[in-house]
């Protein structure tokens, strides 16, 4: 991947490039966030949802942006639940009028997702869709749950903010969360504006990281679950936008396999400004090792120190470093970075962009 990096010091250029206008629907996080919460306030979600306890809460994790708002949203609230969290990718056929269901799809005729609401609307099962008003799906619960339908505009690989914002509503409402949904998007505008085209790589986060990762596979390994959730989304990022595969594991996980953590353990050699460039020729693509971290506390923190200890060379995104913000808002802001450093990498390498910014192929 032939790398343009002074495409990102020259905003002209930088928006030239951005022909489809990818890097304001990422900005637009914020304005979902508000629009959802509008939406669900309009539906009266929290007096159709009064269901009191629920025996059980499903999470529903579907392809694209709803795979990673399911993780987030199970890895936020599962470990404090008083009621059991359930991860799966359809509703299972056990659920009933006991359960509440939160599912987000991006795709009106996802069939399978149809089918497993229909018969949980037909047992009496609590329904909460984010997902498009028309098609399959939401006919599935019309008249029998609540669905929460897009407002603002943007592309499918953009929704985090939507999706994420409709889960915590729910869970929410349930009683089993009490995630800050009024601020978070003040918190999303604020890192889009750091994130802004005008900025330079120095003072732009998303910029910065764009740079480190580039000519790099990226590890992220996460230090605790919900850091896991948001790197899944910079990896569903990086290779939507900068077709750049990353590595997604939690720390413990990561360590356990000897071969690459003998690579990560390695950077930090390579790294040093007695390092020969010459001596990689014949190499892989050396790796960047990127620790992720979103819970705070003495356990976090201790494990984060010797993560450090371990991989000296590692960058460490942290957003509890820089804004003060429940778990759930700084998910949102590390995953949102991420999605705008990706999209920066993608428009330097031409992975992404206006037209012409791939050269064609020659016969």
């Amino acid at each position: 991947m032939a790398l343009d990096d002074s495409l990102l010091d020259d905003p002209t250029r930088l928006a030239a490039a951005d022909g489809a206008g990818l890097l304001r629907a990422a900005a637009m996080a914020g304005a979902q966030v508000r629009a959802t919460v509008g939406t669900a306030a309009e539906l009266e979600l929290s007096e159709r949802l009064d269901v009191g306890r629920p025996r059980s809460l499903v999470i529903v994790s579907r392809p694209g942006v709803g795979h990673t708002a399911a993780r987030l949203l199970e890895a936020l609230v599962a470990p404090t639940s008083p009621v059991p969290v359930v991860l799966s990718d359809v509703v299972p056929n056990w659920v009933g009028a006991l359960d509440v269901v939160f599912a987000h799809t991006d795709d009106p005729y996802d069939h399978e997702l149809a089918l497993s609401l229909e018969r949980a609307a037909r047992y009496g099962a609590g329904l909460v869709l984010s997902a498009p008003p028309d098609g399959p799906v939401a006919s599935a619960v019309a008249g029998r749950g609540v669905i929460l339908a897009p407002r603002v505009p943007v592309p499918p690989e953009f929704g985090l903010a939507r999706a994420f914002t409709a889960g915590l509503l729910t869970t929410n409402t349930l009683g089993l969360s009490v995630a800050d949904v009024d601020t978070l998007a003040d918190r999303l505008d604020h890192e889009a504006e750091r994130c802004y085209l005008g900025h330079e790589s120095f003072v732009n986060p998303a910029k910065s990281l764009a740079l480190r990762l580039a000519e790099r596979t990226p590890l992220l390994w996460g230090l605790d679950a919900v850091a896991v959730g948001a790197a899944h989304h910079a990896a569903y990022a990086l290779a939507a936008h900068a077709a750049v595969v990353a590595d997604v594991a939690h720390y413990r996980q990561a360590l356990s396999r000897p071969a690459l953590r003998r690579a990560a353990t390695d950077v930090s050699g390579s790294n040093t400004i007695f390092a020969d460039p010459e001596d990689r020729e014949g190499e892989s693509v050396p790796v960047r090792v990127v620790l992720l971290a979103v819970l705070t506390g003495q356990a976090a923190d201790s494990g984060r120190r010797r993560a450090e200890e371990v991989l000296p060379s590692a960058d460490v995104l942290a957003p509890a470093d820089e804004i003060v913000a429940d778990d759930a808002a700084r998910a949102a802001v590390l995953a949102l970075r991420c999605e705008f450093a990706a999209l920066y990498l993608g428009l330097a390498a031409g992975t992404i962009g206006g037209a012409g910014r791939v050269a064609p192929a020659t016969a």
